[in-house]
């Protein structure tokens, strides 16, 4: 009986895992991996599985494969009641703990009480026996530049628990863009009063998540109250969270009644990227009303007239202005283009302290943090190491050089059962031009590569023509020309400068035609250290040049009288 072909997919065939090249595609960034030490790594993908026999008594399996390197082991989900799975993850070990020569696979059934072994797999140079259904797997010699390796599975990590080992993989993840929610309460209309006999004090509150503001009480003590203030939030992206105003009347002493509410969702709200301001709206007020103790009714309560928008035309302070990584505004549409490309290689630390007790001891299991804009990088967990080595490169892109990136060191406490918080270790913000070591010793590599300088150079390899380098030469030229022409005329014409200034008259304050009592009375101290009788003499020249000044405008008035009525 012939045998039959095996599937295409499960064949044995070579493939080229893809690594970092270097180059910006789209929006990712890849990296070179060469401010970092080159680890090397056996990478094994276990891939899916088909026509798994069954182990237990209804005839099905719970499969799970169990990959084994010497004393390092690696263990994959199960699934129950399948015997097509498909797994798709990846375990690295590491080339310089590899201690065997040959890699088990085990594909066994989960049971309650003892696993039952399905298949194993020896891969050697060994031919070994044939059992029902087959298994994929790529195997293959990288290194942490390997696409796999954020989310591999580490033989480092071994001691930690299938549930602990996404808090211990390297991570990139972006915060979320922040948004200015600017309300702008106008007024409202014909409101319904419970108690008609009182004049009404009415403002308007507004809660966002756990942000509440209020408006203050309305002048007008009336059912059409107006206000015309603003409130702001801050609102992150996705807005899952609404806007809720209540129109709300002070009725007591700490007592406020509620006349009527509106629930405004963000994801409807008009996008504001330039001063230009918003029309308003009216929106409609509902009242919950209880009827018989449980029933609900919902009813029209008046309406109010708002503005709002969200405002992204401006960057929102998440962090210290001194330590901003980010001076873009929320809007993409503003975001000028990047001026370059900044990789920051994450190498080692040393000097680390114990920061928790295992097993009679004390231990840290660190990894790195850094963050650059709304980009956060995770490194891997070193488990129970004070010299860990991570040696994993990271790239942003850079759109302003008065930035910091913020590299810090942490304890991952979620290696124990007993604590679910990170320590910190040490904490670095170095800015783009240099990059310091912390306390304990954190070592790293910076580089930043300008992109339009990059550019300017290609474009002028390009071309091979000289117009381009005489128009760049003489615009770089017309500025300094300028101002040594305009230096050198200062120069010339500094022997020819007036010796006295020509705009002053010396004679015309009549400082020295000035009677002595003036003087006396200028330079006199308040209150007047002078006698009586020379203050009422004072007055009295104060009222007599008042008089005369009065008289002449009362004879300018006449004439002025005489000349309209002439006409």
């Amino acid at each position: 009986m012939q045998k039959p072909p095996q599937a295409a997919d499960f064949a044995l065939k070579e493939t080229s895992p893809n690594i970092g090249v270097g180059a910006l595609t789209g929006d990712k960034l890849v990296s070179t991996y060469d401010l970092v030490e080159q680890m090397q790594y056996l990478y094994v993908r276990v891939v899916k599985a088909k026509d798994l026999p069954g182990k237990d008594v209804t005839g099905s399996c719970d499969p799970y494969v169990e990959v084994k390197l010497g004393n390092y082991k690696g263990i994959t989900k199960h699934f129950q009641k399948k015997s097509n799975p498909e797994w798709n993850q990846v375990f690295a070990f590491s080339k310089e703990r590899i201690q065997a020569s040959v890699l088990e696979v085990y594909v066994k059934d989960k049971d309650v009480v003892a696993d039952d072994l399905i298949g194993r797999a020896l891969l050697e140079d060994r031919k070994g026996n044939k059992v029902k259904g087959e298994l994929m797997l790529a195997v293959w010699m990288g290194t942490q530049a390997d696409e796999a390796f954020p989310d591999s599975w580490h033989s480092d990590a071994a001691s930690v628990g299938p549930d602990a080992v996404s808090n211990i993989r390297s991570k990139v993840y972006l915060s979320p863009k922040l948004w200015y929610v600017r309300v702008n309460v106008i007024e409202a209309q014909d409101l319904v009063l419970t108690d008609k006999s009182m004049f009404p004090e009415v403002f308007v509150k507004a809660v966002l998540g756990n942000q509440a503001l209020r408006t203050r009480v309305s002048q007008s003590k009336t059912i059409n109250p107006m206000w015309n203030e603003d409130l702001m939030f801050v609102a992150a992206e996705p807005f899952e969270e609404p806007l809720v105003l209540s129109v709300e009347d002070r009725v007591g002493s700490n007592k406020d009644e509620s006349l009527g509410m509106c629930v405004i969702p963000l994801h409807m709200v008009q996008r504001g990227l330039d001063h230009k301001p918003m029309n308003s709206r009216w929106l409609n007020l509902e009242k919950h009303v209880i009827v018989d103790g449980e029933k609900k009714v919902i009813k029209f309560a008046s309406r109010i007239n708002l503005r709002i928008c969200l405002e992204g035309g401006y960057h929102d302070l998440d962090e210290s202005t001194h330590y901003s990584s980010d001076l873009r505004p929320t809007a993409k549409q503003l975001w000028r283009p990047s001026i370059g490309i900044l990789e920051l290689g994450i190498l080692s630390a040393h000097g680390l302290m114990p920061m928790k007790m295992k097993d009679g001891r004390g231990t840290t299991d660190s990894y790195c943090v850094a963050k650059y804009g709304q980009k956060w990088v995770r490194t891997r967990t070193i488990i129970d190491n004070f010299v860990p080595r991570w040696n994993e490169q990271y790239t942003w892109e850079v759109f302003d050089t008065c930035t910091v990136i913020t590299v810090g060191v942490f304890d991952n406490a979620r290696c124990l059962e007993a604590s679910s918080n990170a320590d910190c270790l040490d904490e670095t913000e170095p800015g783009l031009a240099s990059f310091e070591e912390g306390s304990c010793g954190v070592h790293a590599r910076c580089r930043f590569t300008h992109v339009e300088h990059e550019e300017k150079q290609s474009k002028l390899l390009q071309n091979h023509g000289s117009s381009e380098w005489v128009d760049c030469c003489w615009k770089m030229l017309i500025l300094p020309t300028v101002f040594l022409y305009l230096f050198l005329i200062g120069i010339w014409n500094y022997r020819w400068r007036p010796r006295h200034p020509p705009h002053m008259d010396t004679r015309l304050s009549h400082a020295d035609a000035t009677h002595p009592d003036e003087l006396d009375e200028e330079f006199d101290t308040f209150p007047t250290s002078r006698p009586s009788d020379i203050v009422r003499m004072r007055y009295d020249r104060i009222r007599s040049i008042a008089g005369r000044v009065q008289t002449v405008i009362g004879d300018l008035a006449t004439q002025g009288e005489k000349d309209s009525s002439l006409c």
